[in-house]
């Protein structure tokens, strides 16, 4: 029977740290491997983690826990937190953060897209030992009190994640000791279901300082021998236990058919309190748990009998256990579970307690139970509590692990209850089976991964985690799924690409040495687009194009269709075939359409992925793409311009063409001396410039110069944009037709002057017909294009590299998107060219790379969300302080020293914002053009900041003027302007 499954949750995302396991997949290793990941510390330890020698050294003490690698590190600069603040965060806030991105991630949900879901958060963390820290350390000042709560008290929590991820739903922190964070997912639940949000962040942390032991109180839950063993008869209480978890919830109809893997599927649950009816505040209560547990059950929908798991609260308590098994066993066996059908789990045996993220935990280990269909044994179980109810109880302690022999499909249920008698229990159902996987794509081709980190440092992480990962996994994911997913993550500055045909080429490609270091992208680079002309063309140049571009079919097949039948079938045949005689698509009649047709096609395919370019600019015939595309002239109109235009050159007098490497200047001096009857056909770059005549006349033009210059005789058997070409240019008058020029949608740079048209200008339709005939002053075109953009990117579109380089020689940098070496045939006449796209993909990759706004989801085949790394995070420590020994001077507040302002060189006037910036945000040697936000810095801290300058410098510094001088030059030239205004007056008050 088919269930309604319109109030069931879909848990989209999940992200982990645990004790000895540094995410998901470890822990669930540990777990089958039925390993114990609590451990004991040694005297040294102890002490480094701050323990006192008396309390180390007490006989009571059990120096055993469950502790996280590395919780004092925080990528403060990753969340934009300067790192005064960092060391002022409870790490639970910091660790919070980090589990939030990962965890949305893993979701397929990228924080910097704004796909528009309201995102709720709902979190759970234990006390803040790292505030009690701060004040016991003494190195908080008054004024800082009020800032270290923000960042310490767990009312802040849920709302800074939400602030720092921009995300809009509520955000909410639940306290209900032990059962938090289950309590937080049940809420989120709640919400989801009454639509207050579409998507929601569950997170739990508990990372207490110090990780260390506990000192065990007589009839407390803390162990005496330092092992936690839920139902066992030697169980003498539980271990403390620090993690940091998270999971996403999506409303299950919204995504069951979507790209995205579930981890599985909340069915159910319910909340309660026991009240009075148990011995005391701090004692569990066996009817409260058995009327959460019915709820939870009714609210699932489903029979006790379908439940195949439980995973327990399970504190290893000689007496809380066998309530929390009486309470489940008299629950399921009333609504007919049978006789010990349901295995128990009990994950604090392997991690200890994780307190406030215990429930979440559970959570965790369940999902992963019926995911994977594999049961895990208790650690440390060998004979059950006697004071467990077992005679037909519906509950059984799994002593060994193995695979999962319940009913189908394979649900669970999680319980937590927490001190004060706040308890939930929730139903949990496998992931659905996903549905058949898309066609699978021919064999060898090609695909584009990308990869963006905060950092350089962590781009080189994530690329050998992503190679390690695809390397090692026992099934790698198809590269479709793996770019698909990429692709839908953030957009950090830092980037990188790499194209393969196969999961070994993307892993050697990733591992390859970068051939520089990568620049980050402060914002999205402006695109400039260049069009080559004749002389660039070779058989097949379609093909790398078609393979990598999907927009570029149904382009090239428009242009087509605006030529004539005759012509259209040449050009195709030309564009495709790699073993087209080459000799007969250097014909001009030939080679300019089918140049101008695949150009048009490449650029109709970019500007479909999204980028829009700041101008367009074409050389020569490139001009008339360049022209097309930006609007200034119809598809039709400018197919007819190309068609006619090459069929008038090809009918002028032969003529040659010479490139000179030197100016223009140089190259007329060099005419007037020879006196050879040749013309200037274009100029290109200071050192470029292109002579066109008679054939005669170039190769006596050559023997004259001797070795001067370096001239290279271009591939070229007419002397365009020469007197030569004169007749071409009378008989192209008034094509096109003045009623099919248009005003530009796009800027583009003409050849003739190198003027910018600017958007919505209109095109004098004489112009391409003049054009024909001057020279190419495509240097002056560039120079217009880097003084007006100057932060562009010149994009070379369609064959060859040649503008490329004439770009970078003017100072743009510049890639072009097919080399000129057209790629070796691959395959027979017309058949798809598996390895051509490449060169392109790469390309894309560089464009993606440099900043380009690029929308790179359309180039991917399609495919599925699969599980891949998740940022790998891995910044400074940040240690909590120390409390001073008794008679010591408090300690410094947190973060680097402040510069001493005795120091004579300190006195300086940016000396002293140095100072008060390492002050307010923890930072020194910041150049003077830093920001002051992108440092961390907000709207406390400038305030603070305007004081500290208003006291040093003697004149009152408004807050708003800092808001806009964010720079330690812009402020200092501020402090300036304010002391020379006080001056005046001031001087003006003793005038008066």
């Amino acid at each position: 029977m088919n269930r309604d499954r319109s109030l069931d949750i879909a848990v989209t995302g999940m992200t982990g740290r645990f004790p000895g396991a540094a995410d998901v997949a470890q822990l669930w290793q540990a777990l089958r491997d039925g390993r114990v990941l609590t451990r004991r510390l040694s005297r040294e330890e102890l002490s480094a983690r701050g323990v006192p020698a008396s309390l180390a050294d007490d006989p009571a003490y059990v120096p055993v826990h469950g502790s996280l690698d590395d919780p004092d590190r925080f990528d403060h600069a990753f969340f934009g937190v300067s790192p005064r603040e960092a060391g002022l965060t409870d790490p639970q806030h910091r660790l919070l953060l980090e589990c939030a991105w990962a965890a949305l991630e893993d979701a397929g949900h990228s924080v910097t897209a704004g796909d528009g879901l309201r995102t709720a958060v709902y979190a759970a963390a234990s006390g803040s030992g790292h505030l009690r820290a701060l004040l016991a350390s003494g190195s908080l000042a008054p004024p800082e009190f009020e800032e270290a709560l923000l960042v310490n008290e767990r009312d802040f929590l849920a709302t800074r994640i939400a602030y720092k991820l921009g995300l809009t739903g509520p955000a909410l922190t639940v306290l209900t000791a032990c059962s938090s964070s289950l309590v937080a997912a049940h809420l989120a639940v709640q919400a989801l279901n009454n639509g207050e949000c579409d998507q929601a962040l569950v997170l739990a942390a508990s990372a207490n300082a110090p990780q260390a032991g506990h000192l065990p109180m007589a009839g407390g839950v803390m162990s005496l021998s330092g092992h936690c063993r839920p139902f066992d008869a030697s169980a003498d209480g539980t271990l403390g236990g620090s993690g940091a978890l998270g999971v996403v919830l999506r409303r299950y109809e919204d995504v069951a058919d979507g790209p995205l893997p579930l981890h599985g599927v909340l069915l159910g649950s319910a909340v309660n309190n026991d009240g009075t009816a148990k011995a005391g505040f701090l004692a569990p209560s066996a009817a409260g748990q058995e009327q959460a547990i019915r709820a939870a059950l009714a609210a699932a929908d489903v029979d006790a009998a379908s439940v195949g798991y439980l995973e327990s609260h399970g504190t290893g308590t000689r007496v809380g256990d066998p309530i929390e098994w009486s309470a489940a066993s008299s629950v399921y066996r009333s609504l007919g579970a049978a006789p010990g059908s349901i295995p128990v789990g009990a994950l604090k045996a392997t991690i200890g307690h994780l307190d406030a993220a215990a429930g979440l935990a559970g959570l965790v280990k369940a999902l992963l139970v019926v995911r994977h269909g594999y049961v895990p044994a208790i650690p440390g179980l060998s004979r059950a509590n006697p004071l467990l109810e077992r005679e037909d109880s519906p509950l059984s302690l799994p002593t060994e692990a193995g695979p999962w022999r319940g009913p189908q499909p394979r649900r669970a249920a999680v319980s937590s209850f927490g001190v004060g008698g706040t308890n939930v229990h929730m139903v949990v159902e496998q992931p659905p089976e996903p549905a058949a996987p898309p066609p699978a794509p021919p064999s060898g081709r090609e695909r584009l991964v990308v990869l963006s980190a905060k950092d350089p440092r962590a781009l080189a992480r994530m690329r050998e985690r992503l190679a390690a990962h695809l390397e090692d996994a026992e099934a790698a994911p198809s590269l479709e799924d793996v770019g698909r997913t990429l692709t839908r993550r953030a957009e950090l500055p830092y980037r990188s690409s790499a194209v393969g045909a196969s999961v070994a080429e993307v892993v050697a490609a990733l591992r390859a040495p970068a051939e520089a270091a990568p620049e980050p992208v402060a914002h999205p680079a402006p695109a400039l687009l260049l069009f080559p002309g004749q002389g660039t063309q070779f058989p097949g140049m379609a093909a790398p194009f078609a393979a990598a571009l999907p927009p570029f079919a149904d382009a090239l097949d428009a242009c087509l269709a605006a030529f004539s039948p005759g012509l259209a079938r040449e050009v195709d045949e030309a564009l495709h075939d790699a073993a087209f005689p080459a000799e007969r698509l250097a014909r001009t009649a030939l080679a300019q359409p089918a140049l101008f047709a695949v150009e048009y096609a490449a650029g109709t395919a970019l500007l479909a992925l999204g980028l829009v370019p700041c101008a367009l600019l074409g050389h020569s015939l490139g001009e008339i793409t360049a022209a097309t595309l930006a609007g200034a002239l119809a598809l039709d109109a400018a197919a007819r311009l190309v068609a006619r235009r090459a069929l008038l050159m090809q009918d002028c007098a032969p003529g040659a063409m010479v490139s000179l490497a030197c100016g223009e200047a140089e190259a007329r001096a060099l005419l007037a001396e020879t006196g050879a009857e040749l013309s200037i056909a274009a100029v290109n770059a200071a050192t470029s410039t292109v002579l066109a005549g008679s054939p005669g006349a170039v190769a006596a033009f050559r023997e004259r110069i001797g070795g001067r210059y370096a001239a290279k005789v271009l591939r070229s058997s007419r002397a365009f944009h020469s007197p030569l070409i004169e007749p071409a240019a009378d008989a192209l008058r008034g094509t096109p037709a003045a009623d099919e020029v248009r005003p530009a949608a796009l800027a583009w740079i003409e050849n003739t002057e190198g003027q910018l048209l600017p958007e919505g200008s209109l095109t004098d339709p004489g112009h391409f017909a003049r054009a024909a005939r001057r020279p190419v002053r495509f240097a002056d075109a560039l120079a217009t294009a880097r003084a007006k953009f100057p932060d562009a990117v010149a994009v070379e579109v369609g064959p060859g590299r040649v503008l490329s380089g004439f770009a970078e020689a003017a100072g743009l940098p510049a890639i072009p998107l097919l080399g000129s070496s057209p790629p070796a045939p691959t395959a027979p006449s017309h058949a798809p060219a598996a390895a051509t796209a490449r060169p392109v993909l790469a390309a894309i990759g560089r464009l993606w790379c440099s900043g380009l706004p690029l929308d790179l989801s359309p180039l991917q085949a399609p495919g599925r969300s699969v599980p891949l790394p998740t940022y790998p995070f891995h910044g400074p420590r940040h240690p909590v302080p120390a409390a001073p020994a008794p008679g010591a001077p408090p300690g410094p507040p947190p973060g680097p020293p402040v510069t001493d302002a005795a120091d004579p060189v300190a006195d300086t006037p940016v000396a002293i914002l140095r100072a008060l910036w390492a002050e307010q945000l923890g930072v020194t040697d910041v150049p003077d053009t830093a920001d002051f936000f992108q440092l961390g810095g907000d709207s406390l801290t400038v305030a603070r900041l305007a004081r500290g300058m208003s006291r040093r410098f003697g004149v009152d510094v408004p807050v708003g003027e800092l808001l806009r001088a964010r720079s330690i030059g812009l402020q200092y030239a501020l402090v300036e302007r304010l002391i020379a205004q006080q001056i005046l007056d001031e001087a003006g008050e003793e005038l008066g």
